[in-house]
């Protein structure tokens, strides 16, 4: 009895996805039907109708092909690349029962292939003597474009798996003539029937060396030294990933606007100017949002506009040492600072160089809470700015990233898109200047450099 109910091939174009679905086929009871979510055609190219379910009909609903594959007995699946239609890609991805078999190939290899296939024509080789050959240039900047789209569909097959707690077969392009791989796979799928050799239905297309495929081989080297193989320039991340604060949310009282906040930037300042657009007191604000409640909101207000605002980090990580730690209100982090660097915050009010201190403190706390080095998750206003917007991101992206120091002249132009022509002046928050010497820059930059970095604040 077979592991799983059905099976789905993960690849990309010019991987050898063709070869691995016949050889599939040629184990007993296990059948692999093509590219049946392709979204220019239904199993193979021009064909529009499959298992009695139309082009039509699948793009409405791809769940009544996926249904129609499933009563044919069997082990059944399909090949599914990134483009293919993500309602089915979602969807097996997530489905335990659904076999993962991942497909891959060297990414130049495949880059240049398609490439040929494209010029010939040729996309499939049943018969050798009807083998269509050429050269082809091989471009750096487009094969960078090809390599990044296919680490980014390979990571995301790997991060679903591992959150679901799912595994794959990974094949390789290579592995494809090796009988030895292919009954692993059928094993590993629960196929009891095995094969003497693999399929030689297709042939292999341009097995020559990648130089002889090209016509300036000389561009090749040169513009592979451009890649960063190993990832080496990317900075890790261990901050968690934050739901998006509805809650927080403010919408106009009459004009469709609506205020995504960032803790720590500007925030009762805004509402405060919102309210007043209305000629409005705050309380009359729609807030208190949920996913549901919002959207809602959103199809009771076409052509609505929505924003935020973001605050220098240094100036944001100062408002929050202020308001928040040098009062005590957060007293898990004034233990942190006074256990881990030796700030006493009780001798309040505290010297000009004691509050430097007591801030340059904050700042390494910060930035140890950010990179997951502390016990205290992050809280939303000691998290960056951008993790915040990756959270609203999830439902309510924004239309508008306003800054802080250009809201004098960015909340007009934005009133009046909305039909106001005199709009009320904005009142900028009242926050005293932070120490702001190279080694807090430096601290600063340290803790939130995933906001220098993303939005490209320079020093205070």
């Amino acid at each position: 009895m077979a592991r799983f109910e059905s099976f789905v091939v993960l690849a990309e174009m010019r991987t050898g996805s063709n070869l691995l679905e016949t050889t599939l086929n040629e184990f007993p009871g296990v059948t692999c039907h093509g590219e049946l979510f392709n979204p220019v055609f239904i199993n193979k190219p021009k064909t529009v109708e499959y298992l009695g379910i139309t082009f039509e009909q699948r793009d409405a609903d791809p769940f009544t092909l996926l249904a129609a594959l499933r009563e044919g007995g069997g082990l059944t699946g399909f090949r599914l690349f990134h483009d293919h239609d993500a309602r089915i890609r979602d969807h097996v991805l997530a489905d335990p029962a659904c076999a993962k078999i991942v497909l891959t190939r060297n990414p130049l290899e495949s880059y240049i292939s398609r490439k040929i296939a494209a010029g010939t024509g040729q996309w499939k080789l049943h018969n050798l003597a009807k083998l269509k050959t050429a050269q082809v240039a091989f471009d750096a900047i487009e094969f960078e474009k090809h390599l990044a789209t296919l680490q980014a569909a390979q990571l995301d097959i790997l991060h679903r798996l591992q959150t679901t707690g799912q595994g794959a077969f990974y094949i390789g392009y290579d592995d494809l003539n090796d009988v030895a791989v292919l009954n692993g796979l059928a094993r590993w799928l629960g196929v009891e029937g095995r094969i003497d050799a693999p399929s030689r239905k297709l042939k292999k297309q341009n097995p020559e060396p990648v130089e002889e495929k090209l016509t300036n081989p000389e561009a090749l080297a040169p513009g592979l030294a451009r890649l960063d193989r190993f990832d080496l320039g990317r900075t890790p991340n261990f901050e968690p990933r934050r739901a998006p604060m509805l809650p927080a949310c403010h919408a106009g009282a009459q004009t469709p606007l609506l205020f995504l906040p960032l803790r720590g930037a500007p925030e009762a300042e805004v509402v405060r100017w919102v309210a007043a657009l209305d000629g409005v007191a705050q309380e009359a604000l729609k807030t208190d949002f949920n996913a549901a409640r919002l959207r809602d909101w959103k199809r009771a207000n076409p052509g609505f506009r929505s924003f935020t605002v973001l605050r220098h980090p240094l100036l944001r990580a100062w408002w929050a040492f202020e308001r928040r730690i040098l009062t005590g209100e957060v007293k898990q982090v004034c233990e942190h600072l006074v256990r881990l660097y030796g700030i006493d915050l009780a001798a309040a009010p505290l010297s000009p160089d004691a509050t430097r201190a007591a801030f340059l403190a904050y700042l390494r706390f910060v930035r140890a809470s950010l990179s997951g080095q502390t016990g205290l998750q992050p809280w939303p206003f000691w998290a960056s700015q951008a993790a915040l917007l990756d959270g609203f991101g999830q439902i309510a992206p924004p239309d508008h990233l306003l800054r802080e120091t250009d809201l004098a002249a960015d909340l007009p132009w934005l009133a009046a898109r909305l039909g106001h022509s005199a709009p009320p002046r904005w009142q900028a928050a009242d926050i005293s200047a932070p120490p702001r010497d190279a080694e807090i820059q430096l601290a600063a930059r340290e803790a939130y450099w995933r906001d220098y970095e993303q939005f490209g604040f320079t020093d205070l």
